[in-house]
């Protein structure tokens, strides 16, 4: 079984983390773990501890804050060929998380336990830029998200979540509600409901019962 299991992880590898150097794939290979979750599963809640981070080799992961009022905001999806920045730094510092992950859709990942964290950045480049490399792109996407907040209009940051989710599901039908789209933009129902009812009338969108078609 262990071999088996060893075998799938250096094709999860081959397939999704390319760039890693071989002895690097093979030591993931020997200590990582698989494991699955279903759509609406929790992998990472506020205030845990970390025993691993995660490799994600399949599925769509949403990374968000949740505040005091039970209010979530939404910071970036992680994707196949992905890591959590986040929770790298947790696991590697030994720190309680500050954010949730949720599973959007059935999830695969690799579970890479934190004791092997020092020995694979002091051994493997391609695993030390892949940290630098997450860190950054993270980064960026924080920016982005500040950037959203701070410069563009509501009615903006609308269409541009809905087309980075198109993108994401490779589809133009998004299966979601008015009021996830709030709680990942930081608004009400009212006002995503009232704006995706004005991108309906300039034929933008078409709004049917439980889901979003995109026109454009």
């Amino acid at each position: 079984m262990a071999i088996m299991q060893k075998a799938i992880i250096q094709d999860y590898l081959n397939n999704y983390f390319s760039h890693f150097e071989p002895k690097l794939k093979n030591a993931l290979a020997k200590g990582c773990t698989i494991k699955t979750f279903p759509a609406g599963e929790q992998l990472m809640q506020t205030g845990q501890y970390f025993k691993s981070t995660m490799l994600l080799v399949g599925g769509l992961v949403k990374v968000y804050r949740q505040g005091d009022d039970g209010g979530e905001f939404f910071v970036y999806h992680l994707e196949p060929g992905s890591a959590c920045a986040l929770s790298m730094i947790c696991a590697t510092k030994q720190e309680k998380s500050e954010v949730l992950a949720t599973a959007v859709e059935d999830t695969t990942a690799l579970l890479v336990p934190i004791a092997m964290m020092d020995d694979l950045m002091r051994d493997y480049k391609t695993w030390y830029y892949f940290v630098l490399e997450t860190y950054r792109s993270r980064f960026e996407e924080l920016l982005e998200v500040i950037d959203h907040i701070a410069f563009k209009s509501m009615d903006e940051r609308l269409s541009y979540h809905l087309e980075k989710l198109s993108k994401q599901h490779g589809s133009k039908e998004l299966y979601t509600t008015h009021q996830q789209i709030a709680s990942d933009l930081g608004s009400s129902r009212e006002v995503i409901s009232r704006l995706l009812k004005k991108m309906e009338q300039h034929g933008n969108v078409v709004l049917q019962r439980n889901s979003i078609q995109l026109r454009n």
